[in-house]
C-alpha cells in the first residue's frame, strides 16, 4: 500500500495460487472485479502453473468446478457446500471455508492438487488429517452419464425411470423417453440423493416452497420438466 495511507495496491488474498487459507475467498468480486481461482501446480516439484483450475462460476446458484485445460472436469456436490460459506449478492459470488480455526492447535486449507484433485486438510499437533477429497469416483466427473440418466452406486450409468436407453456406449451416452410427455401429467418422479444439474440455464425462485414450485411453477407450465430444493442445507429451501 501507498506509504500512511489505508488503500491497498496489491494484496496475496486476491491472488491465490493452489492453496485457499481462512480469511481467503474464491470467486467473483464486484468492488474489484476480479475473478480469484485456485491453479495447480505443474507436478509435486514444480510450483508454476498447471493444467489445473478450480473456479467459482457466478450463476443463479454457483458451483465449484474443476477445470483441465480449459475443459470442465468435475463439479462439487452436497459434501462441499456443508465445509464452505457461500456468498451470492449484487456485488460478489464467493465461497471460503467455514472451518472454524484455532491457530493456537490447528490449521485447515483446500488446495487444488497437480493431478487435479480438491483436498481439504487440517495440520494439528504435527499431523495431517484430509477432511474432504474430491473427485471420490467415475460418477464425479462432469456429465459423466450424458442427458435423463444418473450415475449408480455401483459407478455405471442408468436411465432414469420413464426412459430407456437408446446408447450408452462409452462415446455416445443417450436415454430417450419411452412416451411422449404429456401436458396434462400431473406427476413428478421423485428422484433422492441427486447431485442437481448446474445452474446456468436454470430458473432459480428464491422465495418460493417446494410445494408452491410444484403447483403454482411446473403444473402450471408445460416446460417445466422438473424441480427441487436449491439448498438442501438444514432441511432444504
Amino acid at each position: 500500500r501507498y506509504k500512511n495511507s489505508k488503500f491497498f495496491i496489491w494484496q496475496s488474498f486476491d491472488y491465490p495460487t493452489d492453496t485457499l487459507l481462512p480469511g481467503m475467498k474464491l470467486g467473483w468480486d464486484g468492488t474489484k472485479n476480479l475473478n480469484k481461482n485456485l491453479t495447480s501446480w505443474t507436478s509435486l516439484s514444480d510450483p508454476s502453473s498447471g493444467s489445473y483450475l478450480f473456479a467459482i462460476e457466478h450463476w443463479n446458484v454457483s458451483h465449484g468446478l474443476i477445470y483441465s485445460n480449459g475443459q470442465v472436469e468435475f463439479r462439487t456436490g452436497p459434501r462441499y457446500r456443508q465445509l464452505v460459506t457461500i456468498i451470492e449478492t449484487k456485488e460478489e459470488t464467493s465461497h471460503s471455508l467455514n472451518v472454524t480455526t484455532n491457530v493456537m492447535s490447528s490449521i485447515s486449507l483446500l488446495q487444488l492438487t497437480y493431478v487435479g484433485s480438491l483436498q481439504l486438510m487440517e495440520f494439528t499437533g504435527g499431523y495431517i488429517n484430509t477432511l474432504y477429497y474430491f473427485p471420490n469416483d467415475t460418477c464425479d466427473f462432469y456429465n459423466t452419464c450424458g442427458d435423463n440418466s444418473y450415475c449408480n452406486t455401483s459407478n455405471t450409468c442408468a436411465c432414469i425411470v420413464g426412459f430407456h436407453a437408446r446408447s450408452l456406449t462409452e462415446s455416445n451416452r443417450r436415454c430417450v423417453r419411452r412416451s411422449q410427455l404429456s401436458c396434462h401429467e400431473k406427476e413428478f418422479k421423485k428422484i433422492s440423493n441427486m447431485k442437481l444439474p448446474d445452474t446456468e440455464y436454470t430458473i432459480v425462485e428464491t422465495k418460493v416452497g417446494l410445494e408452491e414450485c410444484r403447483r403454482g411453477r411446473c403444473l402450471m407450465n408445460c416446460n417445466c420438466t422438473a424441480f427441487s430444493n436449491m439448498d438442501m442445507r438444514n432441511g432444504g429451501s
